[in-house]
């Protein structure tokens, strides 16, 4: 099986001109990487080349590299019924450069873009309506990004007196504490825990 996903990357890098800038096998499927300019017509051919037949786009998603200077990879899982086969194909992007929708070639994209662009920040040029789609109006950063506090920037609360919902700053309510996650009970322990000075005292 391997074997022939390995001739298909080599036929589609081939067919493409150049849209394939790197293919490999893993975990069962074929993974293509490509580039921002080259993503629409890639996709156009895996979706209507005989050999390929790639006509339902399963998912649109990102990852996040912080380390990178391209940060974000855009993950597109396609499936071929005729062929009964999966492709991953991967666009590498950075915080300020879109990556054109794929609206045109499959409809669903759409929507997985406007999650993409919500969770990650992820920009999607010719989108016709690229807006929030899961987070709340108003929200603030993108949750899936790994420099995203856990604790988020504003919460929302149902407020008595104004009778509405009102959001306000994330408040601690208190400090940041370390625990070491020893028992007691379990021994070996030669310093004084805390709460020991009452045995003392009761003794």
């Amino acid at each position: 099986m391997a074997e022939g996903l390995s001739e298909l990357g080599q036929h589609i890098a081939q067919a493409t001109a150049g849209a394939v800038t790197a293919h490999r096998v893993d975990l069962g499927e074929l993974m293509l990487d490509t580039t921002a300019d080259k993503v629409i017509a890639l996709l156009a051919f895996l979706r209507d080349d005989p050999k390929c037949l790639f006509k339902q786009l399963i998912d649109i998603c990102g990852v996040d590299w912080p380390e990178r200077e391209k940060r974000f990879d855009v993950v597109y899982n396609l499936l071929s019924l005729k062929n009964n086969q999966r492709i991953r194909v991967k666009v590498a992007t950075d915080e300020t450069t879109p990556v054109p929708s794929a609206a045109s070639v499959y409809s669903a994209a759409g929507w997985f873009e406007r999650e993409t662009y919500d969770l990650y920040g992820v920009w999607f040029s010719d989108h016709p309506d690229l807006r929030r789609i899961l987070t709340d109006y108003g929200f603030e950063g993108h949750p899936l990004r790994k420099d995203f506090p856990l604790t988020g920037f504003v919460e929302l609360r149902w407020d008595d007196v104004q009778k509405r919902v009102i959001y306000e700053p994330v408040k601690l309510t208190q400090e940041f504490r370390r625990f070491d996650f020893l028992s007691p009970w379990e021994g070996g322990i030669e310093r004084e825990l805390p709460g020991d000075e009452k045995a003392t005292k009761a003794s």
